[in-house]
C-alpha cells in the first residue's frame, strides 16, 4: 500500500521550496503527497518580496478535511509563520498522538527574509515541538529555538541537540551545513543515543529548499515504515543526489532549486 504524507507549509511559486518542494520530494521518495497551505509567498530564486498568510482557522480546516477522508501515514510541518497558525496546526494534530510528525522549523528564507515572527517562536516551542517525532533544524534555527549562539563545532551541536530533546521531540536531526568546515555533518540524537551522518560539501549555489526537501523525504521514508536511522540515511542520500544534480537545471539567476527528480531523468 502506498503511504500518504501530508505537508503543512507555505507556497513557493518558483517551485524550489515550500509546498512545491515538499510534493516533489515526497513523490520522488515513493509516497502520495498532500498539502495544507499556511501562506502564500511572492518569491523567486533571488529572494522573498511578499508573504500573504492563510487565516489560522482555514489552515485548521484544510488539515481536518484531509484527516476526515484520507489515511495519513506521516505529516511534515514547514512554515507556520505566526503564533496563531502554529496553534491551529497543533490543535488539528493533537488528536493523533501516534502519527509520525517531521517538524522543520522554517524561520528564514535562503535570501534572508524572515518566515517566522518572534512571537511565534515561543508557541512553536510550546505546542509543536512536543508533537514532533523528528525535529530537523539547521544551526541558526536550533539557536533561535534555544535562545543561544549558533553552534560552531560538533560538541556544541550535540549540546544543542540534547537541549532541544528536552523540549519534547522524540528525536533531533541537527543539520551542520552552516559549520565552517569542509564537510557537512548532521547529528541524530534520540533516547537511544547519538549518531553522526557525515557528508561531503557539494560545490553549487543551487541549494534553494534543501531543508524542505530533506524533511519531506524523511517524512516519506518514515511513512513507508522505515526505522528512523534508515529513513535518515535514505533521505540524506536522496537530497545529496538532488543537490549534486542541481546544476543540470536552469531555474533563475539566484539560488536555484535542487533537482528533485534527477533519478527519473536520462
Amino acid at each position: 500500500m502506498i503511504a500518504n504524507v501530508l505537508s503543512i507549509a507555505g507556497s513557493d511559486p518558483s517551485g524550489g521550496a515550500g509546498i512545491q518542494s515538499d510534493i516533489k520530494a515526497i513523490s520522488a521518495n515513493g509516497a502520495f503527497a498532500m498539502a495544507a497551505i499556511t501562506g502564500l509567498t511572492a518569491q523567486n530564486t533571488q529572494g522573498v518580496s511578499g508573504v500573504h498568510l492563510v487565516p489560522p482557522l482555514f489552515v485548521y480546516d484544510q488539515i481536518a478535511a484531509v484527516f476526515a477522508d484520507i489515511r495519513v501515514d506521516a505529516v511534515k510541518i514547514g512554515m507556520v509563520a505566526n503564533a496563531e497558525i502554529a496553534r491551529s496546526v497543533a490543535d488539528a494534530l493533537r488528536s493523533y498522538p501516534d502519527l509520525p510528525v517531521v517538524l522543520d522549523p522554517v524561520m528564514v528564507a535562503k535570501g534572508g527574509a524572515s518566515l517566522l515572527d518572534d512571537d511565534a517562536i515561543a508557541i512553536v516551542r510550546e505546542t509543536l515541538l512536543p508533537l514532533a517525532t523528528v525535529l530537523t533544524p539547521n544551526l541558526p534555527e536550533a539557536a533561535h529555538l534555544l535562545g543561544v549562539s549558533v553552534a560552531t563545532n560538533r560538541d556544541e551541536m550535540v549540546e544543542q541537540a540534547s537541549a532541544l530533546m528536552g523540549l519534547g521531540p522524540d528525536a533531533i536531526l541537527l543539520k551542520g551545513g552552516h559549520l565552517a568546515a569542509e564537510e557537512s555533518p548532521d547529528c541524530l540524537v534520540t533516547n537511544a543515543g547519538l549518531r553522526w551522518f557525515d557528508g561531503a560539501r557539494i560545490s553549487t549555489k543551487n541549494t534553494h529548499g534543501t531543508g524542505c526537501t530533506l524533511s519531506s523525504a524523511l517524512a516519506a521514508q518514515i511513512a513507508k515504515g522505515q526505522a528512523l536511522t534508515d529513513a535518515v540515511v535514505a533521505a540524506k542520500s536522496y537530497v545529496a543526489r538532488a543537490i549534486a544534480d542541481a546544476d543540470q537545471l536552469s531555474v533563475g539567476a539566484g539560488h536555484g532549486p535542487t533537482h528533485h527528480f534527477s533519478s527519473f531523468y536520462s
